[in-house]
C-alpha cells in the first residue's frame, strides 16, 4: 500500500512540473505579429488594428475633426497595435483603418 501511494504522489508531482514548464514556454513564444504594410494588415483585418480602448475612428478633414464608427473587421489588441503602431498615420489608436 505504501509503494502505491508514493508512486502516485511522484507521478502527480512530475505531471505538475512538466505542465508548468510547457505552459511557460508556449506563452513566451507568442509574440504579436508585425506586418510589413497596411495591405498585409487589411488582408487579415479589413478594418485595421486598434487599441482596446478605441471605440470610434477620429477623422480630421479641412481642419474639422469628426468621429465615425469603426468599419470592417477591427482587431482590438494592445500588443498587436503596439507591434504595428508605425502604420497609425493619424495617431488615433487605429493602425490601417478604413475611414
Amino acid at each position: 500500500m505504501q509503494t502505491t501511494r508514493t508512486l502516485g504522489v511522484t507521478a502527480l508531482a512530475l505531471a505538475l512540473t512538466v505542465g508548468g514548464v510547457v505552459g511557460t514556454a508556449t506563452s513566451a513564444s507568442a509574440a504579436p505579429k508585425a506586418y510589413a504594410n497596411c495591405a498585409a494588415v487589411n488582408k487579415v483585418y479589413s478594418g485595421g488594428i486598434a487599441k482596446k480602448s478605441v471605440t470610434k475612428n477620429k477623422v480630421t478633414s479641412g481642419g474639422t475633426t469628426s468621429y465615425r464608427p469603426l468599419k470592417g473587421t477591427v482587431k482590438k489588441d494592445d500588443a498587436l497595435y503596439n507591434a504595428n503602431k508605425k502604420m497609425d498615420r493619424d495617431a488615433d489608436g487605429i493602425a490601417c483603418e478604413k475611414s
